[in-house]
């Protein structure tokens, strides 16, 4: 009898563990707050350009400075968290005199570092751009 109760007690202790843990789900639900950094696109034709950023969070909206010649070129409007994506629906009315892709806007991969948050988007085969963000 006493073998069954530490079977029992083992099994138990066992079943908390796994699920009192800590969680393998590295995926957020809310990003809430300000984050500073970088944003850099490097084009398929082996041009790259970088600016400071800054992108704010609050409930599900978000902000995102423009940089020197809109590289980046801002956005605003919602975001929706899914597994390891962010969608951004922008709402603003652009010009056509530029690349769209520099809005913040569309399905970014995101990874979390303690306080730093990266996106990244390989988009319309045009090239690759990453936004680098530091939690403030």
């Amino acid at each position: 009898m006493e073998l069954r109760f530490k079977s029992i007690l083992f099994v138990g202790f066992f079943i908390c563990v796994l699920s009192c843990g800590k969680s393998n789900d590295d995926f957020l639900t809310t990003l809430e707050g300000n984050y500073e950094g970088t944003f850099t696109v490097e084009y398929k034709n082996d041009e790259t350009f970088s600016n400071p950023v800054e992108v704010s969070f609050s409930e599900d909206q978000f902000s995102s400075t423009t940089g020197t010649d809109r590289f980046p070129a801002g956005g605003n409007g919602t975001y929706k968290v899914e597994n390891n994506t962010i969608q951004f629906t922008d709402k603003n009315i652009w010009t056509a005199d530029f690349d769209w892709n520099l809005i913040l806007n569309g399905t970014y991969n995101y990874t979390i570092n303690k306080n730093t948050l990266t996106l990244s988007a390989n988009k319309n085969d045009v090239g690759f751009y990453k936004y680098v963000l530091e939690k403030k």
